[in-house]
């Protein structure tokens, strides 16, 4: 792996990046305390705290964003002012991160009056709560989920997500504006973004500053949907295949069989991996085709190369035999 590759394992969030980032996709309304918006959420699943407002917290997961759906609010108008004061004056002691009422339901005066005395963040969101949940979940995990800038270039090919590596001005960038003129997309040139999701997923996307750029030595910055349409760019896509270039020189190890898979590890998952040598005369972005196409033909059970040792090795026992 490159050295100016950089990792990151963000494992909390604070309710304020929360806020800013997911605020209008699940339509949060602060109702109360900006103040306490530098709490930290350090768990990304949803807690309903039913159980806590009986009084009871031997469990209480309180590092988790809490979520007050019809039953929690249905519950706590039943109780008196002083019981309601007493119940969320335990919780809120737990350290909670914020609270989050669904269905716009509006927080009693209880819920406002606790959460300005210990700046705990207040928001409405008209959302159902199992609609909540399984919304905020994801994006928590997005936002928490390890993560690794690496130097090269992904391209969506067909379906199949392939990152190009190798060392700088070896021709990954060229390699992938001729995959791009056959009908590819681009979906991060020069540092790709990865991010890995339970972790079996690997995600890769660009910057948001050279989203949909790239550079051309010799011609310099191009912007690809200008030039080919804007189907010619992905804003992030698995990745399935890693293809190394390397130099070639005489003696250089190369792989004339495909018999063997190698895998190239990218925050603990191993990648399927590809290493092509590079040297004048080589169409290096047909060759990177073939590669994907390959991959994506073992992946549906089909094995050119133990097919064709199979046949070699019938081939060499029916010789054998006529002997």
């Amino acid at each position: 792996m490159f050295s100016n590759s950089l990792k990151q394992s963000l494992e909390s969030v604070s309710v304020k990046d929360f806020y800013q980032s997911c605020g209008d996709l699940l339509e949060l309304k602060l109702v109360e305390c900006a103040p306490g918006l530098s709490r930290i959420i350090k768990e990304k699943s949803i807690n309903r705290p039913a159980l806590a407002l009986t009084g009871y917290l031997k469990h209480f997961a309180n590092k988790r964003l809490q979520l007050f759906g019809a039953g929690e609010m249905g519950y706590l108008r039943d109780l008196s002012i002083s019981m309601q004061n007493n119940v969320l004056t335990l919780i809120a002691q737990k350290g909670i991160p914020c609270i989050v009422v669904s269905r716009n339901l509006s927080p009693t005066k209880s819920m406002i009056d606790i959460a300005r005395q210990f700046n705990i963040p207040l928001f409405r969101t008209p959302l159902q709560s199992k609609d909540f949940s399984a919304q905020a979940t994801i994006l928590l995990e997005g936002m928490t989920a390890p993560r690794v800038a690496l130097h090269g270039t992904l391209v969506d090919l067909r379906g199949v997500g392939t990152l190009i590596r190798g060392e700088s001005g070896i021709g990954k960038s060229e390699c992938a504006l001729a995959l791009i003129e056959r009908g590819h997309s681009l979906v991060a040139d020069d540092v790709v973004h990865i991010r890995s999701f339970a972790e079996k997923t690997l995600i890769g996307t660009g910057s948001e500053l050279n989203r949909g750029y790239m550079e051309c030595r010799g011609i310099g910055i191009i912007n690809v949907a200008e030039l080919f349409g804007i189907r010619a760019v992905r804003l992030e896509k698995e990745i399935n295949l890693v293809v190394t270039f390397k130099e070639w020189f005489p003696g250089v190890p190369e792989d004339r069989t495909g018999l063997d898979q190698s895998y190239f590890e990218i925050l603990g998952k191993e990648v399927p991996h590809a290493e092509i040598p590079v040297r004048p005369g080589r169409d290096m972005a047909r060759l990177v085709e073939v590669a994907t196409m390959v991959h994506a033909l073992k992946c549906v059970g089909y094995n050119s190369a133990h097919e064709f040792n199979k046949r070699l090795i019938d081939y060499m026992q029916n010789e054998q035999q006529e002997y």
